[in-house]
C-alpha cells in the first residue's frame, strides 16, 4: 500500500537554525526547503583559503569582517546560503549565525555548484542593497567573473589574468593569486 501524501510546508528560519545547530551536515535553505551541501574539491579548498589570504588584510583595513564557507548569509525569510567567502562592512544584525548585509560574495565555481551560483544565486545577491560585487571564481580553469553593482545598475567583466578589483574593499588582487598551488589539471578519472 502505498505511503498517504503528507501536506510539505516551508521550514522557517528559525526552525532551519535550530536544525542546523545540530546537524552534522551543512544545508542551505532555499524557500523554506533544506539542501544539503556536498564536499569541496582539493581545487576548490585552496582556491578558498587563497582568496581568504588575499581578502584578509583588505578587509581588515577596512574594518570590515571576512568570513569564509561556514558563516550563512541570510538573503530571505526562507533563503539562507554558504557562500565560500563574504565580506561584511556593516554592523551585525541580532542573530549571531547568520549575516544579511555582505558588500562582497564570492562564490568559487565547481561542477556541480555552477549552475546555482550563476541563476539562483546570483540574482538573490544582487538583489541585496548592501551588496556592491559578487565574484565568481572558476575551479576548473583560470577565469573570473565580477558582477558590480554602481548607481542601480549592474555591469558585468570576465577576467582572465591581472587585476580583479573590489571596490567595497578598496583595493584588489591578481587573480594569478588565488591560482597560487592549485593544479587544476588533476581530475578525478
Amino acid at each position: 500500500m502505498p505511503e498517504a501524501a503528507r501536506r510539505l510546508e516551508p521550514l522557517s528560519l528559525e526552525a532551519y537554525l535550530e536544525l542546523e545547530a545540530r546537524s552534522p551536515v551543512k544545508h542551505e535553505l532555499v524557500e523554506g526547503t533544506l539542501h544539503a551541501m556536498a564536499g569541496a574539491s582539493r581545487a576548490h579548498n585552496l582556491i578558498v583559503t587563497n582568496l581568504a589570504l588575499l581578502l584578509g588584510p583588505l578587509a581588515r583595513r577596512k574594518g570590515c569582517r571576512l568570513y569564509v564557507a561556514d558563516m550563512k548569509l541570510k538573503v530571505g525569510e526562507r533563503t539562507v546560503y554558504y557562500p565560500d567567502l563574504m565580506a561584511v562592512c556593516a554592523p551585525p544584525p541580532e542573530n549571531p549565525y547568520y549575516e544579511e548585509a555582505p558588500c562582497l560574495v564570492v562564490e568559487v565555481l565547481s561542477e556541480s555548484t555552477e549552475g546555482v551560483d550563476r541563476r539562483e544565486k546570483l540574482w538573490r545577491y544582487l538583489a541585496l542593497p548592501s551588496l556592491q560585487a559578487y565574484l565568481l571564481v572558476s575551479a576548473l580553469e583560470r577565469r573570473a567573473e565580477l558582477y558590480r553593482k554602481e548607481g542601480g545598475e549592474v555591469f558585468y567583466q570576465a577576467l582572465e589574468a591581472g587585476e580583479v578589483p573590489l571596490p567595497c574593499l578598496e583595493g584588489g588582487f591578481l587573480l594569478e593569486e588565488a591560482y597560487a598551488g592549485v593544479d587544476l589539471e588533476a581530475r578525478p578519472g
